[in-house]
């Protein structure tokens, strides 16, 4: 292994180090839809599923069978019925229900069974609990078509679920619902998946291949979506939700998220490791449903200092900021805004005023460089300019080597310096020979 390739290996492991720390001992529900099930890189996906559980995640499978379903049908000489998107389970497409579940839930048994390929773990015994977990009831009918043993679901045994997770087992659940009266029903896994996350108050639900509506216009993932953000992407005609569509996926997400489950994350299947990057890396590849926004943006506390130091000190090895210690950032901590993202510091500013004078200067504005095309400067300065404006300052000013086409775009002008405050005369320093801009805001 090459320098570069060791230090490669050294960031990823130390970037992912947070992560590793913060999953340990949650729980977190998949669901996996049967064409994720059928794929070539289904075998890499168990793997990285097997190795979460190695972290002392507590795992709950939920799977779909929907393809496997239509197949074992189509051999079989069965036409399936469908009302809408919505199956129409009968008791001559049971039969081929349950086999195609039962085969699904073995290969995946069999699949973690083989511990981790090629490591240590190899021989490590992974064990699986699966049963009869979720309770279910007729879904009826349905715009004048009863959908038979298409079912919902009624409830969800989490204190069984719990104690076999407590047991460090994976937990594998199927797509199917048991009566108390013996029947079985064809269940949404989706619908399963999302209840299930909300009875076990998981800390994560993860679906995978359920990305298609998260797209924006260039097509590009949507990285993040409040659920009221979400809700405009819902398909307003099909409202049943307990069908294997992308709209479903997200309005039981959505479901998922108001009853208390922290993250709902959406991944494409044919990224590799993507459950792995999205969750060990801050970015994330998929789709992050929260009820909140993933970026946060506070005014900073002594607890930020630290990142503000990281974010700024690359540029002042560099010579595009002045120094400035931590007792200097200490004492004027109250001016700082921080913007955070998943509690890493990604961008800051700081809002110096004289109020005597009604005048304020921006400083120390800087977003990391893996944030600067996302608009996330403009975010902050349009929140320095709001924050002078409530403080009835009337000028703001600032000193730059290297962004004054930036701010001359934002309505700055360059000026003089005696332009300045008094006080920021005296500290001027003529080796740097920094630009000085101001702008008006009457």
């Amino acid at each position: 292994m090459s320098n570069t390739d060791n230090q490669s290996f050294i960031d990823c492991f130390r970037n992912a180090a947070p992560y590793i720390h913060a999953h340990h001992g949650k729980t977190f529900v998949l669901q996996i839809g049967g064409d994720v099930v059928a794929s070539d890189a289904f075998t890499h996906l168990i793997h990285d599923l097997a190795l979460l559980n190695s972290l002392s995640i507590k795992l709950v499978i939920v799977f779909g069978a929907r393809p496997q379903i239509d197949a074992l049908l189509k051999e079989r000489n069965i036409t399936p019925l469908y009302n809408g998107a919505l199956r129409v389970t009968d008791e001559a497409s049971m039969s081929s229900v349950k086999q195609a579940v039962g085969d699904v839930k073995f290969q995946i048994e069999a699949l973690l069974s083989m511990g981790l390929p090629n490591s240590p773990m190899e021989e490590s015994a992974i064990k699986v609990a699966s049963g009869n977990y979720v309770t279910g009831r007729p879904y009826g009918v349905v715009n004048g078509i009863d959908l038979e043993l298409t079912g919902k679901v009624r409830s969800v045994e989490k204190e069984t679920i719990n104690a076999r997770l407590g047991a460090g087992e994976i937990v594998l659940v199927p797509p199917m619902g048991y009566s108390v009266t013996g029947e079985i029903f064809n269940l949404s896994s989706i619908e399963v998946a999302a209840q299930v996350a909300i009875d076990l108050s998981a800390d994560k639900l993860i679906m995978i291949n359920h990305d298609s509506l998260l797209k924006n216009e260039n097509g590009e993932t949507i990285r993040q979506l409040t659920c009221e953000q979400a809700k405009t992407k819902l398909d307003p005609v099909n409202k049943n939700h307990i069908d294997e569509t992308p709209s479903t996926a997200l309005a039981l997400g959505i479901k998922a998220c108001k009853a208390g489950v922290n993250r709902i994350h959406y991944i494409d299947q044919n990224i590799d490791g993507g459950v792995l990057q999205e969750l060990f890396t801050r970015d994330g590849v998929g789709t992050l449903l929260s009820g909140t926004p993933f970026d946060t943006i506070h005014q900073a506390t002594v607890n930020d200092i630290g990142g503000i130091l990281e974010l700024i000190e690359p540029l002042e090895e560099q010579g595009v900021l002045v120094k400035r210690s931590r007792e200097k950032i200490e004492i004027d901590i109250d001016d700082y805004i921080v913007l955070v993202r998943d509690g890493s510091v990604i961008a800051c500013a700081a809002l110096h005023q004289y109020p005597e004078e009604k005048v304020a200067e921006i400083a120390c504005m800087v977003v990391h460089p893996d944030y600067q095309k996302q608009e996330k400067g403009e975010l902050l300065y349009e929140l320095m300019e709001t924050l002078a404006i409530k403080g009835e300052i009337k000028t703001l000013f600032l000193l730059t080597t290297q962004t004054v086409h930036w701010f001359i775009e934002k309505g700055f002008v360059e000026a003089q310096l005696e332009d300045l405050p008094v006080k920021k005369q005296t500290l001027y320093n003529y080796q740097r020979n920094s630009k000085i801009l101001i702008k008006s805001l009457d």
